[in-house]
């Protein structure tokens, strides 16, 4: 491979949950590697429409998929459509997530099915479709949590517990892909500066006395981590849950 020619290119990604904040950045800078990029939405139509728009402005292929995390039959067929538009699947991204703070004891069970729903069903959901597809040699990428390893206030238990989740499901996925050389890794970022959760919101002043690094990450800083592992140089990482969280967890 010569040094001009993108890392990623000839390889196709779907990304599950990909309009906005992280989801959005793994989107331009995985197309500007080279990859040819699905994403899927379920609220943020303009937002995606305009992202899709970016990548192909700059010279690549984008599709912007709407599909609701939690239903089951949308996953399947936004990755089956991926498959007729780009004819092949390398690289699963799972990054739909909701957050829902609230003492456990006042908790909904709305909250906590939706929590279990978007955070950890979908994820098995498009790891389960996506295998039967991926390209020997392919990647799994999960967009999990610092909170997984750290939950240091009230009220994230469910959110943690679903997170945590992840830590398994990615050691199990290595061990079920490994023969095809197909790598699993779970990324899981401290506070990120989204919409989400802003660098200025209200729980920015609390979060950051909890960090080594006295600042809120950058969507395009989980892009990068993501990148490495999507690309040839990680074929030797599988079924690890890395940090990128500021030392929020140290």
């Amino acid at each position: 491979m010569t040094h001009n020619t993108p890392t990623l290119s000839g390889k196709v990604v779907f990304i599950q949950g990909g309009s906005r904040g992280i989801g959005a950045a793994i989107a331009k800078r995985l197309a500007r590697d080279g990859a040819a990029v699905a994403l899927t939405y379920s609220q943020s139509a303009q937002h995606a429409e305009i992202l899709v728009q970016e990548i192909q402005a700059a010279g690549g292929k984008a599709l912007a998929i709407k599909a609701d995390s939690a239903s089951e039959s949308a996953i399947r067929g936004a990755i089956q459509q991926t498959l007729s538009t780009f004819g092949q699947l390398d690289i699963l991204v799972n990054n739909a997530g909701v957050l829902a703070i609230a003492p456990i004891e006042e908790m909904s069970m709305e909250d906590i099915d939706r929590t279990l729903s978007i955070n950890v069903r979908s994820v098995v959901i498009a790891s389960q479709e996506a295998s039967k597809h991926l390209n020997d040699g392919g990647r799994i990428i999960n967009i999990g949590s610092t909170n997984a390893e750290r939950m240091p206030f009230a009220g994230g238990a469910v959110y943690a517990m679903s997170k945590a989740a992840l830590v398994g499901l990615t050691k199990g996925l290595a061990r079920d892909l490994g023969g095809r050389g197909i790598t699993v890794n779970n990324l899981q970022p401290g506070p990120v500066d989204t919409d989400m959760n802003p660098e200025n919101g209200e729980f920015a002043d609390s979060l950051k006395q909890l960090m080594a690094i006295n600042r809120y990450g950058r969507a395009e800083e989980i892009a990068s981590f993501v990148a490495y592992l999507a690309s040839p140089e990680a074929g030797y990482i599988t079924g690890s849950s890395l940090m990128i969280d500021g030392g929020f967890s140290a």
